[in-house]
């Protein structure tokens, strides 16, 4: 890739401090969403109502509660409670509304003409506002039952408050009226509330609530078959009862079976069916909302139907980008299998003419030395020629002063990268031409294996084997691991399917006829090696692989170093890209890099990238919403799926494994780096905006060229 400044653009450079700013927004919104989703329907578990809830102490609980009817006002300095006239019957459902059985209990209450009152989840309302729409038409009475379901006594007082509060919205958004009867979830008689309870009773009695417990359950919930429940919801003698029954929290099939038993068995009783405030005459227990409170909670229903929605059309994403990095990674060392055991030993007759070698340099004193000589130290017969591009640290001096035979060295005034490869090309005495960047040292046999392709006269450029030599502490290894897996294990696939994207700056050659049909290294865009290589597929030449040429290049030291080199990096891809976009519409060589090369590039390194934030974000949500334990297994199973495509490209390469240690750390810090790379490409192409040229600073990594994995590479 690129290592010089470039000068006279005249494109306008804009800053692109806005698209962070549209991506922290984004990742808010969707951190936002799946906690609203979380909340609503992870937090707490629906448990069976009926039974004795944790009572405890009671000494803190009124008297005339404890010992008083179902309905408390509980807002005064004194308590009321309220009990049921004689020979009526209040018929209560709790946990609504469910799609299934709600609208059976509804038919059931029409068919027998009698009212009931419903005690309705908000998460329920807001999923199936529909049903609470025709509660209130058909003249049943809403009540309030919490939002989410959980034991209220345990949560905090604002918690507390913002379970009725969004209850309260829902049943306003999906009916139009609010309510102020409340019964408390996993509640049941008086004579069981204990301090806890009272308290939790107290601060929303004083929010306007009146509490509705219950006298007679009839334990529907532990689904004991239809006459028991009958029993259990029959009154002995003629006292009025309030009655507790479900529609929601698994099958009702049973309740509605009794209800129409018992229903006719208690009106032949002289029993009268009742709502709540008809009951005790209560007046604006179900109002009509304001119209703001109708807004807000249409507003919440329509944010709570949007965050199931986003989640459900997030995990379809996720999916599928899952199944394809799977596919992907098969394919990948599938293909590279193949490529080993088709892998040729010799292209044709041994090429052996002179080569010429180009190396662009821009204040490159750190290295050049090392480089220069491990060209020196070549076994195929080379010329080199080093174009110093206006460098201002004595680079052209240094490799004037090493005095070494075929080496030349030409200054120009700082022009590019792409300006010095076209002076270096203009320059060349031979037919096939090699180019590297300056950070760069050549194995000794790199040279002669590079070449050996072009005894093929089909094929135009030939892409080297491109690896780290600064490897050492975390970002060292990550980048290893890139180098090895990421990029070589992928050539090997792009080499099989003849597709072959990029052939690196650090180490490609090329012959000096199709550079010249291509009109040589183009400055249009920021990855010039790459708008190069597929230029070339675009005139009908073939582009290769050569495994067996290593290079060793200095990767970036630093995260902001790594930052503004995979920045350019992707942006100058996107475009090439663009500008060879044409491709898949054309036929032969052309058309086969087109329709493979750049929808590869398109699915794996640009769009799936695009989507790996919703993995981590998707994680965070179900380590804290869901089952931890099954998410930490999808997660070591992808890590497993990654460790095991890294030691056979590795195995491939003839590198040993153990930087591999380090893979998992790289999913926490790295891997981030690199999709939000892509992010920001995406964004500043989208936006028009041009980014501006950045030398990656040298450290001078490689005086001296290493030895090849197959002599015991690095580590």
């Amino acid at each position: 890739m690129s290592t010089s400044p470039r000068r006279g653009r005249t494109a306008r450079e804009t800053p692109v401090r806005t698209h962070w700013v549209l991506l922290v927004t984004m990742v808010m919104t969707l951190t936002l969403t799946l906690l609203i989703e979380g909340y609503t329907q992870h937090m707490f578990g629906f448990q069976d109502d009926g039974g004795d809830p944790p009572q405890g102490p009671v000494d803190q609980v009124p008297p005339s509660v404890e010992n008083g009817g179902p309905v408390i006002s509980s807002g005064g300095s004194t308590p009321v409670s309220l009990t049921p006239p004689s020979r009526t019957v209040l018929l209560t459902f709790d946990d609504g509304p469910d799609p299934t059985w709600t609208p059976k209990v509804l038919a059931t209450l029409e068919k027998h003409h009698v009212p009931a009152t419903f005690f309705l989840v908000g998460t329920g309302v807001a999923t199936h506002p529909e049903l609470v729409a025709r509660m209130a038409k058909d003249g049943d009475e809403l009540g309030l039952h919490s939002f989410t379901h959980p034991y209220l006594p345990s949560l905090p007082s604002w918690q507390r408050t913002l379970e009725m509060r969004e209850d309260q919205l829902a049943v306003a958004g999906a009916s139009g009226i609010t309510s102020n009867l409340f019964r408390p979830p996993y509640s049941s008689s008086a004579d069981a509330v204990g301090n806890a309870d009272w308290a939790a009773m107290r601060q929303l009695g004083k929010q306007g609530y009146l509490t509705v417990l219950v006298t007679q359950d009839s334990e529907d919930w532990q689904k004991p078959g239809v006459q028991r429940i009958v029993r259990n919801a029959t009154p002995a003698g003629t006292t009025g009862q309030v009655i507790l029954f479900h529609d929601a929290g698994g099958d009702r099939s049973q309740t509605v079976a009794a209800l129409n038993t018992l229903i006719p068995q208690l009106k032949a009783r002289g029993y009268r069916f009742e709502t709540v405030s008809r009951a005790f005459r209560l007046t604006g227990a179900n109002r009509p909302a304001s119209t703001g409170q109708q807004l807000l909670g249409v507003g919440l229903l329509w944010l709570l139907k949007g965050a199931l929605w986003g989640l459900n059309g997030l995990g379809a994403l996720l999916l599928v980008a899952g199944v394809l990095s799977i596919v992907r990674a098969v394919i990948s060392m599938a293909a590279a299998a193949r490529h080993r055991r088709h892998a040729r030993t010799e292209w044709g007759p041994p090429v052996t003419e002179p080569v010429s070698v180009i190396v662009p340099a821009y204040n490159e004193s750190a290295g050049i030395e090392a480089t220069v000589r491990s060209l020196a130290a070549s076994d195929h017969l080379l010329e080199i020629i080093v174009v110093d591009d206006g460098s201002t640290d004595g680079t052209a001096d240094i490799v004037e002063a090493l005095g070494l035979p075929g080496v030349r060295v030409i200054r120009q005034r700082n022009a590019g990268k792409p300006a010095a490869l076209n002076t270096g090309i203009a320059a060349a005495s031979y037919e096939i031409v090699v180019m590297m960047d300056g950070d760069t040292v050549f194995e000794p046999d790199a040279v002669r294996q590079l070449v050996q392709p072009f005894s093929d006269p089909r094929i135009g450029a030939v892409s080297g084997n491109a690896k780290v030599v600064n490897r050492g502490g975390l970002l060292g290894r990550w980048q290893h691991i890139e180098y090895v897996v990421g990029f070589n294990l992928d050539r090997r696939l792009f080499d099989l399917a003849e597709c072959m994207p990029t052939v690196p700056g650090a180490i490609g050659a090329w012959r000096r006829a199709a550079l010249v049909r291509v009109g040589g290294v183009s400055e249009a865009t920021l990855a010039e090696d790459t708008d190069l290589t597929m230029a070339i597929w675009r005139d009908g030449w073939r582009v290769v692989y050569e495994e067996k040429a290593v290079a060793w290049t200095e990767a970036p030291a630093s995260l902001g170093a790594l930052w503004r080199q995979r920045y350019r990096w992707c942006y100058g891809t996107l475009q090439a890209m663009w500008k060879h976009r044409r491709a898949v519409r054309q036929s032969g060589a052309a058309g086969r890099f087109g329709r493979r090369g750049l929808l590869f590039l398109l699915f794996f390194q640009v769009l799936l990238p695009l989507f790996a934030p919703l993995v981590d974000v998707l994680s965070l949500y179900g380590v804290i919403f869901l089952d931890p334990v099954h998410v930490l297994l999808l997660w070591f199973s992808f890590l497993l799926i990654q460790f095991i495509t890294g030691a056979y490209a590795f195995r491939l390469d003839g590198e040993r494994l153990g930087p591999l240690w380090s893979l998992p750390f790289q999913q926490f810090v790295y891997r981030q780096l690199m999709y939000l790379v892509v992010v920001q490409s995406v964004a500043t192409a989208l936006s028009g905006s041009r980014l501006r040229w950045q030398r990656m600073e040298r450290y001078g990594s490689h005086q001296e060229p290493p030895l090849s994995p197959a002599t015991g590479a690095q580590s």
